[in-house]
């Protein structure tokens, strides 16, 4: 895939998406990633963007073109892309970004994500006020999905959604 003034890379490179609810810190996330930095204030994505992260593996250097997303209900829009992989993310602190999640990523999975790797993230472990609490968290048993609980902020986990090996990848 090939984006414009990108250069040629000599390694795996595979197309994610990130999807939840706004407010979920995906940007804080992907940022994270990017900058080593916590971004404290909010601002919504607007559609999509994308982001190259690098990320040194086992199985050598890949590339993740990361699709982060706008908070949505519906993630119609994104029927037509084509995604090797995917991560869902709740906030752990806000019970309503879990409890209307099924619905609309059940949605997602089954039209947009069908046979490829998806994890599930809970945000904000780190805040003593959560809300939903790891055994409350049953939607990626249903889906047969991986879950990790993470922080943007104290980077708990952080790198843990992109453990995705390439063999799971290579072949969708």
């Amino acid at each position: 895939m090939a984006f414009p003034n990108q250069q040629t890379i000599d390694y795996p490179s595979f197309k994610i998406v990130l999807v939840g609810d706004g407010g979920t810190s995906k940007m804080t996330f992907v940022k994270r990633h990017i900058t080593d930095e916590f971004e404290k204030r909010y601002e919504p994505t607007i559609g999509v963007e994308v982001h190259p992260l690098d990320f040194f593996t086992n199985c050598g250097k890949i590339l993740f073109y990361c699709w982060d997303t706008a908070g949505q209900e519906n993630f119609s829009g994104l029927r037509d892309g084509y995604y090797q992989c995917a991560i869902l993310m709740f906030d752990v602190t806000a019970r309503l970004t879990y409890r209307t999640f099924p619905c609309g990523i059940a949605i997602f999975v089954d039209r947009v994500c069908e046979n490829i790797p998806i994890v599930l993230c809970g945000n904000k472990v780190d805040v003593k006020n959560m809300h939903v609490k790891s055994k409350q968290v049953t939607f990626h048993r249903k889906k047969n999905l991986q879950y990790y609980e993470i922080s943007a902020k104290s980077n708990y986990n952080f790198e843990k959604p992109f453990s995705i090996s390439p063999e799971n990848l290579s072949g969708n």
